[in-house]
């Protein structure tokens, strides 16, 4: 969390603060007994354990918008309010999707250390590919999808989406120019397909090896949502035979990423550690809104 949203805590309240604290299971449980107010990122698992052992916590505060390591049902019947970042990191997970499916496209960035030797790719790499003109499709257009579109307009390229939450007559498709499409669209007019979905029950296993399938030939995936969302190893099964042109993966079903992941090593295939959404600039934006959104909800409860 940033120094300067702790430090805005503490000024009116008693604070521990821990960034460890996720891996210290015991001294976490031990700790909540205490407290008001929890802010937490996506690895600290606040289950039904730990709100057993926080009785007083009446705010939940989470640096992300990620609500798949709460108990929301156990959130819910202790009237706890839960404060997501909503919107806070939308500009830097939009820039991160562009820029790695630029990358992915045009391949002509990861060849420094063969340029340097004195090798000279350029027939290779002088076959990559432009953003312009190409169709972006966008799965689950909220906040940060809505980002990503209209800053893909920039690059020229076309944005489609699928939002089943989101109605047709939303002015989010107008004002974006962005096409509204039933998912199986969507997979086939693709070029670039980004995922922008929360994990739950109906998400989890979406893109199975069926539905990766069904995606155009030659086209990028982006993921990141949540790993639970995609078949790790199908992916990797359709990158490897060609069917798919590349893949960008932040997020997986198991972070940190097992070694040995079918995923790792494979050319055209960017694997990152869960940072899409997480620049200096993001991580302030975030910090600075969950302290001043906890702060006020505990002014309203009287704590």
């Amino acid at each position: 969390m940033d120094d300067a949203a702790v430090d805005s805590l503490r000024a009116r309240h008693e604070v521990t603060y821990d960034p460890k604290l996720f891996d210290a299971r015991a001294e976490l449980l031990a700790l909540v007994g205490d407290a008001d107010a929890l802010i937490v990122r996506n690895r600290t698992q606040v289950n039904a354990e730990v709100l057993e052992h926080a009785p007083r916590v009446r705010v939940l505060g989470r640096l992300g918008v990620g609500l798949d390591n709460l108990d929301m049902a156990g959130c819910g019947a202790r009237g706890i309010e839960v404060i997501p970042a909503t919107g806070a990191n939308a500009d830097a997970v939009a820039e991160y999707v562009l820029l790695a499916a630029g990358l992915l496209l045009r391949g002509a960035f990861l060849v420094s250390a063969e340029t340097g030797a004195g090798r000279w790719p350029r027939g290779r790499l002088s076959e990559g590919f432009e953003l312009g003109g190409r169709t972006l499709g966008i799965v689950g257009f909220g906040s940060i999808g809505q980002t990503v579109a209209a800053k893909a307009r920039a690059f020229g390229l076309v944005t489609a989406a699928y939002d089943p939450l989101l109605p047709a007559d939303a002015p989010a498709w107008k004002a974006s120019g962005t096409r509204r499409c039933e998912l199986d669209e969507l997979l086939g007019l693709a070029d670039i397909l980004t995922l922008h979905l929360p994990l739950e029950p109906a998400t989890r296993g979406l893109f199975a090896r069926d539905r990766l399938a069904r995606i155009r030939r030659g086209a990028i995936l982006v993921n990141t949502a949540r790993g639970g969302i995609v078949d790790e190893a199908a992916l990797a099964e359709l990158v490897r035979s060609g069917h798919l042109g590349g893949a960008a993966v932040d997020v997986f079903e198991r972070e940190p990423l097992p070694a040995g992941s079918p995923l790792a090593g494979l050319p055209n295939v960017i694997l990152t550690p869960h940072i899409a959404g997480v620049t200096q600039e993001s991580n302030a934006r975030v910090s600075g809104m969950i302290a001043e959104r906890v702060l006020a909800s505990l002014d309203r409860l009287g704590l």
